[in-house]
């Protein structure tokens, strides 16, 4: 066999993404048999991939793709071991690629047996981690459809889709305000409605037990104590509980001795208050009850309403970490 030329050395590096002395190798290996020479790269990948199998990849890149006509979307994680090599022009590049191929797949599984230049996403993925020396792995894989897909995407860290069940003016606006709260606030649900009573109830107690248990410390410190809720969703505030709320303001206003007159004027921002110290889970977790995160007077249902007659059909977060 005769020299092994650059030219044969630069395809099989354009087309594996390896190394070039790794190619040349591979190349000399295989007695100038391209095809054999692609087989022996692929193969030091999974011998690389066996190795670091246990490693953590814990960086990445957080990437989203949108169909032309904004009714379908995926966002995903490729995932390595360090931000040096998350940052990297060629990790970007491929992250991109996985993106593309992962718009037309329909799950996770049908994205990793996807076609890839002549081999499958997952081969891909092994081919990779034996360039790169990383574990390279797809660690996230959402998919919505709607009448309208909006995404947003938090640096590299965070992306999120958001789909609308209608293609209204500024739809574009909305969706990405809303993937912009989803990525900051870390909504899990839509809304307090659709919470399960057991969880609720689980989850209240398990709060209680952690604010007494810490009221303990502070009590002992000779510090404020913290109040502990009797509630956490608008799903416990039935019409008997708000109709005790608001009896027991009025009877604090008529032993502080205000006018009858002016309880008026005072009660509905109490029973406000009331509604947001008892609703802290649906906060958290839930979107439509949020505070908007552009405007805290209002909530993110009621920003929704300035669009007219649309409404959140479902949204998906992805996130590094």
């Amino acid at each position: 066999m005769g020299a092994i030329k650059a030219a044969e050395v630069a395809k099989l590096r354009n087309q594996t993404g390896a190394g070039m002395m790794d190619c040349k190798n591979a190349l000399v290996e295989a007695n100038g048999d391209f095809e054999a020479a692609i087989s022996i790269l692929r193969k030091k990948g999974q011998k690389v991939a066996a190795k670091r199998a246990d490693r953590d990849a814990s960086e990445g890149i957080a990437i989203t793709r949108i169909n032309s006509d904004n009714t379908a979307g995926v966002a995903i994680i490729v995932a390595c071991e360090t931000d040096f090599v998350a940052i990297n022009d060629s990790f970007k590049q491929l992250s991109s690629q996985f993106a593309d191929i992962a718009l037309i797949s329909s799950d996770k599984e049908s994205f990793l047996s996807a076609d890839f230049g002549g081999m499958t996403v997952a081969e891909k993925l092994t081919e990779q981690t034996g360039v790169i020396g990383e574990k390279i792995e797809i660690k996230g894989f959402e998919r919505i459809e709607s009448n309208f897909v909006g995404s947003y995407t938090h640096g590299s860290k965070i992306a999120v889709l958001v789909g609308l069940n209608s293609s209204v003016d500024n739809a574009d606006v909305l969706s990405k305000d809303l993937a912009m709260q989803v990525a900051s606030m870390g909504a899990t649900t839509l809304s307090y409605k659709d919470f399960d009573p057991a969880f609720v109830s689980s989850e209240t107690e398990a709060r209680i037990a952690v604010i007494e248990k810490e009221n303990i410390e502070l009590a002992r410190l000779g510090k404020t104590l913290k109040n502990v809720p009797m509630y956490i969703s608008m799903s416990q505030l039935s019409d008997d509980v708000m109709g005790k709320a608001k009896s027991d303001i009025e009877s604090q206003l008529a032993s502080e001795g205000k006018p009858e007159q002016i309880w008026g004027k005072i009660v509905p921002g109490k029973i406000s208050r009331f509604i947001s110290d008892n609703t802290t889970l649906d906060q958290e977790q839930c979107l439509l009850d949020q505070n908007f995160i552009k405007d805290e007077n209002t909530n993110v249902d009621s920003y929704i309403k300035t669009f007219g007659d649309v409404a959140v059909n479902s949204f998906k977060r992805v996130s590094l970490g």
